[in-house]
């Protein structure tokens, strides 16, 4: 029988983002210490929180970030497609220096905050699994798969285990019609995050992170094992957003899984 997993430390990163802020009430009680972090100013601790300012790309403030840390919820990084510089920094080196320092300061379990963006490429009539090979949309697409393939790395080198979760789109309703597949609440989005922390064993687990909504490009089954059943879905919101001006159906935008993400940059 599998031993419930139980934290002394969490470490919540992007504490001052839109998920971070989201998920940092909860997390309080999921733990007897909560450090939470980000580059940008953020909230004053609560409760059982540590506050600690700390950039991803500096290996010494990192280390200081992950000491007497035995679990992580990474939603630090650059969450949107920009120039490769500060995607290199915070998506490429500040993940590195994550994992890491999560090896010398033997933290057990990493939940990383990975985006439907690192398979975005693919078409939206086509149904994919976490065995499908990746297809990013972006620089951000790419940085995502890095991640996921780091975290692979050092579980099978090191045994940290990670859930690598490909969000969707998190906001607190659909913005459009692609969101009415993609959308994630938050109240399945901290479900989700629970279930990848508590989960007895998940080795290296990749799993999408949308609500039960109607349709759906995305097959969980390679994760069920999480067994995370989301609640929500789009249904109260599709009138509204099917009304939205028609769009052009042969527009790539439309026509893959990651929308305007498959169209962005480059960048001077």
């Amino acid at each position: 029988m599998d031993t419930p997993v139980s934290y002394r430390r969490l470490l919540l990163t992007g504490a001052a983002g839109a998920l971070g802020r989201v998920l940092r009430p909860a997390m309080r009680a999921w733990a007897p210490a909560l450090r939470v972090s980000d580059i940008a100013a953020f909230d004053p601790p609560e409760g059982n929180e540590e506050a600690m300012a700390c950039d991803l790309g500096e290996a010494r403030a990192m280390a200081k970030l992950l000491d007497g840390v035995d679990g992580v919820v990474h939603m630090g990084g650059i969450s949107t497609d920009k120039p490769w510089e500060p995607i290199l920094n915070a998506n490429i080196v500040g993940v590195y220096n994550l994992y890491e320092q999560a090896r010398i300061a033997g933290t057990k379990r990493i939940v990383f905050a990975s985006s439907n963006h690192a398979i975005g490429f693919y078409p939206r009539t086509q149904r994919i699994d976490a065995d499908d090979p990746i297809r990013p949309d972006s620089l951000y697409g790419v940085s995502k798969t890095f991640g996921e393939s780091l975290s692979r790395y050092y579980f099978d080198r090191y045994g940290i285990q990670s859930v690598c979760l490909r969000i969707g789109s998190a906001f607190p309703e659909p913005k459009d019609r692609r969101m009415l597949v993609t959308w994630l609440s938050y109240a399945d989005l901290t479900e989700l995050v629970r279930a990848s922390l508590f989960t007895p064993r998940v080795d290296h687990t990749i799993v999408f992170g949308a609500s039960a909504n109607r349709d759906s490009w995305w097959d969980n089954s390679k994760s069920s094992h999480l067994n995370w059943q989301p609640k929500d879905n789009t249904e109260r919101f599709r009138a509204s957003r099917e009304a939205a001006p028609p769009v052009d159906a042969s527009s790539p935008v439309e026509k893959y899984q990651g929308g305007a993400y498959v169209i962005s940059g480059p960048y001077e």
